[in-house]
């Protein structure tokens, strides 16, 4: 996973918590619902990310490549 992605979905993560807590702060659901999603939305991301990581590399092991390549 590039460094930008990472960045991305971290803050995806932190937008999505201070969603949440304003939500509650506010007794908003809507909004505390959202941030809620926000931070599931980037969870998968980065499950994907990590996924398609591990293939690459197990396709370049098969190929004799190094992944720093």
């Amino acid at each position: 996973m590039s460094t930008d992605e990472k960045f991305e979905n971290s803050k995806d993560k932190l937008g999505g918590q201070a969603k949440e807590g304003l939500g509650k702060l506010t007794g908003d659901k809507e909004t505390e619902t959202e941030g809620q999603a926000q931070q599931g939305k980037a969870d998968v991301k980065d499950k994907l990310q990590d996924a398609r990581d591990t293939v690459k590399g197990a396709v370049d092991g098969l190929r004799g490549k190094d992944s720093q390549d």
